[in-house]
């Protein structure tokens, strides 16, 4: 069961780095280029959007919704995009292996938390 999990966050990653070729793809219709730009910001950012530390709802954004969008977005690219993108991913991912960190989501994640607890502190206020 361990290895099975194991396979599928290389699957993930896999994907997002897919993602991340096929949204420079000519092919690539807007709105699938639009989803794929979201999803690899998001996946790449060193903050997410629901802290792991928070029981169960911290990991559904990797363990569920990441991958179903992930899946989305796939489908609604073109097979030759897709397939392009995957192995040029597979190319990367075998020259380099740190994970690349998207600096610029993580601001805005922290922006968008800031202005909740903004909102929450003058809903308290009043």
């Amino acid at each position: 069961m361990f290895e099975r999990l194991k396979n599928r966050a290389r699957g993930v990653r896999r994907d997002v780095v897919t993602l991340w070729f096929a949204y420079r793809h000519p092919q690539m219709p807007m709105i699938a280029k639009i989803a794929a730009v979201l999803i690899v910001a998001y996946a790449f950012s060193p903050i997410d959007l629901i802290p792991d530390f928070i029981p169960v709802l911290g990991f559904l954004d990797e363990v569920i919704l990441l991958p179903v969008f992930i899946w989305l977005t796939l489908n609604l690219a073109p097979e030759t995009v897709v397939v392009e993108s995957r192995s040029a991913a597979l190319a990367w991912m075998d020259a380099h292996r740190p994970k690349p960190k998207n600096y610029i989501a993580a601001a805005v994640i922290i922006g968008l938390w800031s202005f909740g607890a903004w909102l929450l502190w003058r809903w308290l206020a009043n």
